[in-house]
């Protein structure tokens, strides 16, 4: 009887491990389903844009698929302006420059008579925007250079700082795209490097992309002006000067990224005409690719513009992506949100 007793209390013991062994395989299966299902684009509703997205991204990592893409293959290039951050009413370096205008005016008493300044001082923006790219290169000129680039770093992290959007009354690097966020995020955790190929200075953007996309400046390809090195008697530094030395648009896209990347991208993302030749260049990739495009068709939460915008023109390229298939995201029905400021409300 005793040892039956034994036997009893060791079958009871062994069933108790057995169906806790059973609980624990259950759990680990649960978590890993909750892994697996976690919807890595959060702030995208639920339709063909995000499911183009996803479903691209899964082919290209998986080996066993036709289109497996090898990760050091994993180029994607991002436009700036419009694509990861607002640009309206006016491209953002464009406010900067203002402002500097502003700021430097004391010590340039002709510029109160004299375009694009007297457009500036005056705070007359259709003036301004009438004297064309000529005005608005000589604005930049003007306020771009003339300093080392340690200052002019200095200078954009200060006015970020304090600056605010005439709309939103908001600092210009918050009002970056939720979804374009998580995006960045998604192709970094499937080993895509991300770059950012835009219009914009490239001295305007580095100081403050980190901290927004979490993309190193030196993954950043954009329109520059000429620098030199100066010894300065033991303290060098790099000068810029009064010279463009490349722009970084439209079929300066793929230059940009044929000089400074080497790699063909296979993603490329954009919102207008200026990025065409960008999206041109991706697609004509031998790896499977992506285009995508971002229209802005939100006036209430944002901007609604396109194919005769001041700014962002989106005509040909709109016209290119419909008869080429490409992705085109229509922020009004496929983003619940646009800013991350809006997660906190």
């Amino acid at each position: 009887m005793k040892n039956i007793a034994i036997l009893s209390i060791f079958f009871l013991l062994l069933t108790s491990c057995l169906k806790q062994a059973e609980n624990n395989q259950v759990e680990v299966v649960a978590k890993d389903t909750i892994t697996t299902s976690v919807d890595p684009l959060p702030s995208w509703n639920e339709g063909v844009t995000k499911d183009a997205i996803i479903n691209y991204v899964e082919d290209v990592t998986k080996k066993e698929s036709d289109n497996y893409i090898p990760e050091i293959d994993r180029i994607a290039t991002f436009d700036n302006d419009g694509t990861l951050w607002s640009e309206q009413p006016a491209y953002f370096q464009l406010f900067f420059a203002i402002d500097r205008v502003k700021t430097m005016a004391k010590d340039h008493p002709e510029w109160k008579n004299k375009q694009p300044f007297k457009a500036v001082l005056e705070n007359d923006m259709n003036s301004l925007m009438a004297s064309g790219e000529k005005g608005l290169m000589e604005l930049i000129m003007k306020t771009h250079a003339g300093i080392t680039t340690d200052e002019f770093e200095k200078l954009v992290t200060d006015w970020l700082a304090t600056a605010k959007h005439p709309r939103f009354n908001k600092p210009y690097n918050e009002l970056i795209y939720q979804p374009m966020l998580e995006l960045l995020d998604y192709l970094r955790a499937n080993q895509f490097k991300t770059f950012i190929v835009s219009g914009g200075g490239i001295e305007f953007m580095r100081p403050w992309v980190e901290n927004a996309y979490n993309i190193p400046k030196d993954q950043v390809v954009g329109s520059s002006i000429a620098t030199e090195f100066d010894y300065n008697n033991g303290n060098p530094v790099i000068n810029r000067l009064a010279k463009i030395d490349f722009i970084d648009d439209k079929v300066g896209k793929p230059v940009g990224i044929n000089r400074f990347i080497g790699r063909k991208p296979v993603f490329a993302s954009g919102n207008s005409d200026g990025d065409l030749q960008m999206m041109q260049w991706t697609d004509s990739n031998s790896y499977k690719s992506f285009q995508i495009y971002v229209h802005h068709t939100d006036a209430e939460r944002e901007w609604a513009y396109d194919r005769e915008s001041h700014i962002g023109q989106f005509n040909k390229g709109l016209d290119e992506a419909f008869e080429k298939g490409w992705t085109v995201i229509d922020m009004k029905n496929d983003w619940k949100i646009i800013y991350p400021f809006e997660l906190e409300q």
